[in-house]
């Protein structure tokens, strides 16, 4: 997919979004951006894996696509909260430009505002510290480019869906992803179409079909 018109607007529970209209997708969910990912990757995800797999130190999260940095954000927040040290690991090969991801008005004051702008700033390729708990490192490229240097414990699978991009959600895909995680890690996606939950079961997965954040029935949550 080549670089396109992006353009900012506000979901359902008052936060805000990317939307790119030639494709007719939304970087997070229109009925609301905000309570989909925490309820997706924050509450399914991250505090699924601290309670079922311990507390690894760090915990090594990777996430399918940076976008507007809501996930990373929320996942720094939640890193102070726990006191937990987190590495995070997000590829995004058409990052936002300067002057869009201010108008997204993430984070409910301006430490949090703070951390966005860091995320967004932080340089690639390189390790950057974002607060004390949490470290991030940024790769501007593809997931089929893309190498991890150790397995992780959590995956964050934001990917446009399977209508605009059906090549990230093969069977192929996620057998790169499952040998991506340690036994035991944790794939979370918003996703819970019939050939998606098969796809991830074929790459070896086990597979649970749980209940989506509002106005979504349900989502995937696949363990290693």
């Amino acid at each position: 997919m080549q670089e396109v018109k992006r353009t900012i607007i506000q979901t359902k529970d008052g936060s805000f979004t990317v939307e790119i209209p030639e494709l007719e997708v939304t970087y997070h969910s229109r009925y609301g951006a905000l309570q989909e990912s925490v309820h997706v990757f924050i509450e399914a995800g991250l505090h699924y894996m601290l309670h079922h797999e311990g507390r690894p130190s760090p915990v090594r999260i990777f996430e399918m696509g940076l976008g507007t940095g809501l996930n990373a954000l929320l996942t720094v927040i939640e890193a102070q909260k726990q006191q937990t040290a987190i590495h995070y690991t997000s590829i995004e090969p058409f990052p936002l430009h300067r002057e869009e991801w201010p108008l997204l008005d993430y984070g409910t004051n301006e430490e949090q505002k703070q951390w966005l702008k860091r995320i967004h700033e932080a340089g690639w390729e390189e390790d950057v510290e974002i607060t004390k708990h949490f470290t991030l490192r940024k790769e501007q490229k593809k997931l089929a480019k893309y190498s991890p240097i150790e397995p992780f414990h959590l995956i964050y699978y934001d990917a446009f869906a399977p209508k605009a991009q059906p090549e990230l959600w093969t069977q192929e895909v996620f057998e790169k992803l499952h040998s991506m995680l340690y036994p035991g890690g944790v794939l979370v996606t918003y996703c819970s179409k019939s050939i998606v939950r098969r796809a991830l079961q074929a790459a070896g997965f086990r597979v649970q079909k749980i209940p989506g954040p509002k106005w979504k029935r349900e989502m995937l949550r696949a363990v290693k």
